[in-house]
């Protein structure tokens, strides 16, 4: 999202709450982003599980972040079964990284 780049400078462009990413301010879907920073790539039951939230749910976080350009889908199978791999794109690590320099900046004060 070009939108969530630099902002002009001056006094709007100076707080930073204008560099957090507003699709990031959904509870879950700043949750799936953290599941993912920390490794490669993580199996959607995994970070089901690990977000406490149902299939669905997660879909349509992940549809929300993928369309964005944040979050990468691989599907493929383990034996016969089928499975979905998400993963942080590079943007995506960028933006979360981002957003949580701003969060720290603005609980600093």
């Amino acid at each position: 999202m070009a939108a969530e780049g630099k902002l002009p400078a001056g006094p709007r462009g100076s707080h930073p709450r204008h560099n957090l990413a507003p699709l990031l301010n959904a509870p879950v879907r700043l949750s799936v982003v953290a599941a993912l920073a920390p490794v490669g790539k993580a199996e959607f039951g995994f970070v089901r599980d690990l977000v406490e939230v149902t299939d669905s749910v997660l879909s349509k976080q992940v549809s929300a972040l993928e369309e964005a350009g944040w979050v990468a889908v691989h599907k493929g199978r383990v034996g016969r079964r089928p499975r979905t791999w998400l993963s942080l794109t590079a943007e995506g690590r960028a933006v979360y990284e981002r957003h949580l320099a701003a969060l720290r900046a603005i609980a600093a004060g």
